[in-house]
């Protein structure tokens, strides 16, 4: 029984060690491509691809709060994927302020540099997405941690259409559409890890573990 537990306690720690290294590496990459994308959201002057690059910020913080509950109790990670629901809800409100800016002034973004740098956000995504498809259905804090890039992936592809869009009408609506469309992505995710994680909240023991 003692070899067992042993045994189990060892699986435990490097399966631990594998989602510490994991994370390390998507934080890393969301770090980058949220200063690379940024900057080309602001000279492209595009909602998604701006939107995009700041969900990016978002999911390194994601990340960053994920390693920290790693090897805390239940309650840490519960209340860590409380403030990742909070944060994404954020960026929906913050996307839909965007497209009312957009809408007044009437801007149209620059079609290659979105679709340029979609494409290359979106490889970034999808290699997150692959690290940690493992550990998609782990515990609260993994869930939710895959579920944010699994919603860089659908933004990615949705920055791609209005890359085409706009290249094909000449307009700035697509680039619109989109965002509102992530916006409301967004908001869904968000109120469906909030549901979750709340109660797991209440119902944990104690953070002191």
């Amino acid at each position: 029984m003692d070899d067992c537990c042993a045994a189990k306690s060892c699986e435990i720690d490097k399966l631990r060690g594998t989602q510490v290294r994991v994370l390390q590496i998507v934080f890393a990459i969301n770090a980058i491509m949220f200063v690379a994308e940024f900057t080309a959201g602001l000279i492209a002057q595009s909602t998604a691809l701006t939107a995009d690059s700041v969900d990016m910020f978002g999911d390194a913080t994601v990340y960053a709060m994920s390693l920290y509950a790693l090897n805390r109790g239940p309650r840490w990670r519960a209340g860590a994927a409380l403030a990742k629901g909070g944060i994404i809800l954020a960026f929906g409100a913050w996307i839909v302020f965007e497209v009312a800016q957009k809408l007044a002034y009437g801007i149209a973004p620059t079609a290659s540099l979105m679709g340029l740098f979609g494409f290359i956000a979106l490889a970034a995504n999808l290699a997150c997405l692959a690290l940690l498809w493992r550990f998609r259905r782990h515990d609260i804090n993994m869930r939710s941690t895959f579920e944010c890039s699994r919603n860089d992936v659908i933004a990615n592809v949705g920055v791609l259409v209005a890359a085409l869009g706009v290249w094909a009408t000449g307009a700035g609506w697509p680039d619109i559409v989109v965002g509102l469309i992530v916006a409301a992505l967004f908001v869904r995710s968000a109120v469906s890890i909030l549901r979750e994680a709340y109660p797991q909240l209440w119902r944990s023991p104690s953070p002191a573990e």
